[in-house]
């Protein structure tokens, strides 16, 4: 019997996959149409467009778990129309220039990021009713100064009590000093003081529950509705209306982002050598410290550069500068 011989017909052919090979590679979205994200509540994400269109969207599982919040700029791609029931998917998170973060507390590993993209940080605090915090305060400026964000002091209900003196301290480090009692007869001037800050930029509003952060939404434009509440005669804290992040179109141009009550702002996410950077001044003194000088030694350099000037003014400011780090610095060792 004669050895057989094969050819192309013998060769079997597997038949063809049910489903596609899965494969690394992502669409671009080069379609995609970029918007602000203006809220975030419970998995669905409410954007604007450059059109003005109000579109609701949902994150891709692409981008894993990085979060989306108010301020980020993203691409959707899907139904834009920004109809009832329409849904948009989330493919793209453009980077943050900055953000504001904090963790649970000083001993928490985990960051979470609170806004994103922000020009100025709105620290609301309330003369009286409840007392303003130094503490609280100073850990807001460490978040500002470490993400290169301009901070601003705003004090509300100075109608019912006097401004505490240690706020003028604050103005060594560059900060503005804005007030206002929106239930008396300075209501307009106050206003056309806020619109001008606000106009322009986007501004977040943080600080404790019951300063009156929601009361100055509603009094920017009524039209925003923002639930306000009473704070408690007994424990002296606000009742936490707001549950989320909101970001608010002002009329006259820019942003406003208000933000829920916090009791607490950890800083373990921030270094000391990132907040000391932070003033261009003052690092370049302590570059001449010896190593792990704490800044808060008799040897430490600052303590010669801020009585070192003729000038008796220029001194002064030193020496507020040198004490308003030292304050910093210690929050971070604060629980």
């Amino acid at each position: 019997m004669s050895k057989r011989e094969y050819d192309e017909s013998d060769a079997r052919v597997r038949p063809a996959r049910s489903t596609r090979r899965r494969t690394k590679d992502r669409p671009a979205h080069e379609d995609a149409i970029f918007s602000l994200v203006t809220a975030v509540d419970r998995g669905r994400t409410t954007c604007i467009t450059d059109d003005g269109v109000i579109v609701t969207a949902m994150k891709a599982r692409e981008l894993g778990p990085k979060s989306v919040v108010v301020g980020d700029r993203v691409g959707l791609v899907g139904d834009v129309s920004g109809k009832t029931d329409s849904l948009a998917r989330i493919v793209t998170i453009t980077e943050r220039r900055n953000s504001l973060s904090r963790t649970v507390d000083d001993a928490a590993k985990v960051e979470r990021t609170i806004v994103a993209n922000i020009d100025q940080l709105v620290i609301v605090v309330a003369a009286t009713n409840p007392p303003p915090r130094r503490g609280l305060i100073d850990r807001f400026l460490v978040s500002a100064f470490n993400e290169g964000i301009a901070p601003v002091i705003l004090v509300t209900k100075t109608d019912l009590g006097q401004i505490p003196e240690f706020m003028e301290e604050y103005k060594t480090l560059g900060v503005k000093i804005l007030t206002t009692a929106i239930k008396t007869e300075s209501k307009e001037a106050d206003l056309q003081r806020l619109h001008e800050m606000l106009t322009g930029k986007i501004s977040v509003l943080v600080g404790h529950s019951g300063v009156g952060k929601s009361t100055l939404i509603n009094t920017l434009s009524p039209e925003f509705r923002r639930e306000t509440g009473e704070v408690n005669e007994v424990t002296g804290r606000g009742r936490h209306t707001s549950s989320s992040a909101i970001a608010f179109k002002l009329a006259t141009g820019g942003w406003v982002i208000d933000t829920p009550g916090v009791r607490s702002f950890g800083l373990s996410h921030v270094s000391r050598v990132e907040i000391i950077a932070a003033f261009p001044d003052l690092n370049e003194v302590v570059t001449d410290c010896q190593k792990n000088c704490s800044h808060d030694e008799d040897e430490c350099k600052l303590n010669i550069w801020q009585v070192e000037s003729s000038d008796e003014v220029e001194n002064l400011e030193r020496t507020g500068r040198v004490a308003n780090l030292r304050r910093i610095l210690a929050s971070l060792d604060e629980n």
